[in-house]
Parts: C-alpha cells; sequence; structure tokens
C-alpha cells in the first residue's frame, strides 16, 4: 500500500465532513472528532514513519498492529459516547412523555371542572 492512500482517504473523510457540516447534517461537536479522525489518517499516510517510530518507542514489534490497536480503541470509546448520549436522550424523552401525560391528566380535570360549573 502505498502511503499516498491513507492521506487520501483522510481528504476524502475530511471533505464529507465538512459538506456534512455545512448542509446541517452533523452537529459541530461531532464534526470536530471526526476531522482529527481524518488528520490522522492524512498524518499515518505522509508520515509512516512516525508510526514505525512511535511502535518502536512503545515496545510494539509490528506497527500496522499499533495502528490496528489504537482505531479499535478509538471505536469503542465513540461507541460508549454514543451509548451515553442514546441513554441521556431516552432518559428525556421519557420524562417529556410523563409531562405531557401529566398536562393532558390537568387539562382533562379543567375540563370536567368547567364543565361542571356550566351545569350547574
Amino acid at each position: 500500500m502505498t502511503p499516498w492512500l491513507p492521506a487520501a482517504i483522510g481528504l476524502c473523510v475530511a471533505s464529507v465532513i465538512l459538506v456534512l457540516v455545512r448542509r446541517d447534517r452533523l452537529r459541530t461537536q461531532h464534526a470536530v472528532s471526526w476531522i482529527g479522525v481524518a488528520v490522522v489518517f492524512g498524518a499515518a499516510g505522509l508520515l509512516p514513519a512516525l508510526l514505525d517510530n512511535l511502535a518502536g518507542y512503545l515496545g510494539v514489534a509490528y506497527p500496522p498492529t499499533l495502528a490496528l490497536t489504537l482505531g479499535l480503541a478509538v471505536l469503542v470509546v465513540k461507541i460508549l459516547l454514543m451509548d451515553i448520549e442514546r441513554s441521556r436522550v431516552e432518559t428525556r424523552y421519557q420524562r417529556l412523555v410523563q409531562r405531557v401525560a401529566i398536562l393532558e391528566a390537568d387539562l382533562h380535570h379543567a375540563r370536567q371542572a368547567a364543565a361542571a360549573k356550566v351545569d350547574a
């Protein structure tokens, strides 16, 4: 694999992210982390010796293993953060449904009281 392929992939990912942000399909806070991923792709493609040196410093015998392990770790953290956000949204949704139910019950009781006053 040539070192330009990961750099080209990084540039494509960055371009797609920028288009998604401009079209309001991706929130800015998420785009920042994905731009970081694109930069890492680009750096790995343009500076493969950097990964080799880092792997040697950390004692990893086969440098691509370090890249794959780090990538897997980043994906696991991203999935964890997505689950945390989804749990937060589900909790807010449940509370909102409960509030609407309470408001509907209050409205129903208020209508019954108003109807009772009209009948009396």
